[in-house]
């Protein structure tokens, strides 16, 4: 088993990077790779030579490629990111543009359909959330987050579907009370990985 931690947030002291520390903690030694996003200042700009690699299903920048053989080390992908707007912030929108690609993360043509390729993949989300979780259920804001993401990218590239854990209401909590909630996310996700470390696995290849 080997995870992939991504996050996307540009304060290194921010939560995000606590919970990402603490995720790293609570999973075996060895097994955790983290790709920092911001600190390695990875362009989530979709560029020309992003479009024509689109199309042709192959011929990827070099960064993007760099992205897919990290992904492909990967059983396991987890998510941590702040909420923005209801959704992901800009620079893992545009990792997910750029990376999650024709010919690598699924193949399309007019003429055979849609064949998904990651599914030796499992992914989860870990969002950490500013309002509370009333206010994503009023609003159906949890539900529109979890169809864009889990259906909309992790169902259409054939990636397994993991655990999602929410930390809600980030920036009102006292100190106490945002350990417990870390902790009850963090022991969420680690232990659906360490559950599937027994499960049986095929190993999945990018370009299969």
């Amino acid at each position: 088993m080997h995870t992939l931690l991504v996050a996307a947030n540009p304060a290194p002291r921010s939560l995000t990077h606590y919970v990402l520390g603490r995720l790293e903690a609570a999973l075996k030694p060895g097994s955790v790779e983290i790709a920092d996003l911001a600190e390695e200042r990875f362009d989530p700009r979709f560029t020309p030579a992003d479009r024509r690699a689109y199309h042709d299903g192959g011929n990827y920048p070099a960064d993007v490629t760099a992205e897919h053989r990290r992904l492909e080390r990967a059983t396991d992908l987890v998510l941590v990111f702040p909420v923005y707007w209801w959704s992901m912030p800009a620079l893992l929108k545009g990792w997910i543009d750029r990376v999650f690609v024709n010919g690598w993360a699924f193949e399309y043509s007019p003429a055979s359909g849609l064949r998904p390729k990651l599914q030796g993949l499992t992914t989860h989300l870990l969002p950490i959330a500013g309002d509370d979780c009333g206010a994503y259920e009023r609003h159906g804001y949890e539900s529109a987050l979890r169809t864009q993401i889990e259906h909309g990218i992790v169902d259409y590239c054939g990636s397994q579907r993991g655990s999602t854990a929410f930390i809600y209401r980030s920036e009102q909590l006292a100190p106490e009370a945002t350990v417990r909630a870390v902790d009850r996310a963090v022991r969420t996700i680690s232990e659906a990985i360490r559950a599937r470390a027994n499960a049986p696995l095929t190993k999945f290849h990018g370009r299969a």
